[in-house]
């Protein structure tokens, strides 16, 4: 059916750790079964693939939006099967009213962005539509408070000290930051951007100093931080934090707002146990969410994304 091969195809713009894309996709007939793809699983940064399993769960979710808009109606199995690494299965069930067209328009502008955000702040309208979308996924979302800010950037700056002290780390950001152009994927370094004095600190893509981006004039003052959580991490739960990301960050974009994804503070653990304070223990956090406006400037460049054929697979 070529409405799924356009779904699988528009799950290719969906967020990932370090741009790895880690999924594939089995078409047969009216059914996609999305499978997780184990050789991109991030070995410093995501021994215990939550990362992975939540990159997957954001490209099921486009790939959900992508039916819906095109005007199918669908049922979604979420089985992870550990043998055969696979993760979902996406049944189209018949025709129904085109819905999520304005999500599905958003897939191909989201994207990461972390130039400085300005001081418009994010509405508290806005920020319960988010958190409903998220909750209607099966995960939950904690505004930070301003109070909980100066431990957030504690939480990340310590994990990016750790991290930056960890040679495997270092070999693996430099692996995915300098990709030959055949392969798809990774974070070039035309979409770093130069570090600077941040409320929270972000992770260096380019720690040789040539980013293209400078990070602006703003100083993230009116930015929002959201820590996406679930009630544990189980790969079911994971995979539904990764759907609860997509619809957030595409309601996001949809709605005119910038994101950017902070993973490191999650990644070592004790900054994580940090992290899991802000949300008073209530639950395991997966990953915090930048939300903001930016000043008009164009947009960054595009990561690469892998080309279908080396991720879709169509049984006749």
């Amino acid at each position: 059916m070529t409405a799924l091969e356009d779904a699988a195809r528009a799950a290719q713009h969906a967020p990932s750790v370090f741009n790895t894309q880690p999924w594939s996709w089995r078409i047969t007939g009216d059914t996609m079964e999305l499978f997780a793809d184990s050789a991109r699983q991030l070995d410093a940064v995501d021994k215990e693939g939550r990362l992975l399993l939540l990159s997957c769960g954001a490209a099921l979710h486009h790939a959900r939006v992508a039916l819906a808009a095109a005007g199918f109606s669908v049922s979604v199995s979420r089985t992870p099967d550990p043998s055969r690494m696979l993760l979902a299965t996406v049944r189209v069930e018949g025709p129904a009213e085109p819905a999520l067209t304005d999500l599905a328009a958003a897939i191909p502008r989201r994207h990461s962005d972390r130039r400085a955000f300005g001081d418009r702040p994010v509405s508290d309208e806005e920020l319960t539509t988010l958190r409903r979308l998220v909750e209607a996924e099966g995960a939950y979302l904690h505004l930070v408070r301003p109070e909980q800010v100066t431990e957030l950037a504690i939480s990340t700056e310590l994990a990016g000290n750790a991290e930056r002290d960890d040679p495997a780390y270092r070999a693996e950001l430099d692996r995915w930051t300098n990709r030959p152009d055949f392969a798809g994927d990774g974070v070039p370094p035309a979409t770093g951007v130069e570090q600077d004095l941040r409320r929270v600190p972000l992770r260096d893509f380019d720690p040789a100093g040539d980013a293209a981006l400078p990070s602006g004039d703003a100083h993230d003052q009116g930015t929002a931080y959201v820590v996406l959580f679930g009630h544990s991490d189980t790969p079911v739960e994971l995979l539904q934090g990764g759907e609860a990301l997509s619809a957030l960050l595409l309601r996001a974009t949809a709605d005119g707002l910038a994101t950017s994804l902070i993973s490191d503070a999650i990644e070592v653990e004790w900054p994580r146990h940090l992290v899991r304070g802000l949300i008073a223990g209530i639950g395991e956090p997966y990953l915090v969410v930048r939300l903001g406006y930016l000043p008009e400037v164009p947009p960054p460049p595009p990561t690469p994304r892998r080309d279908p054929r080396d991720v879709i697979t169509i049984v006749e």
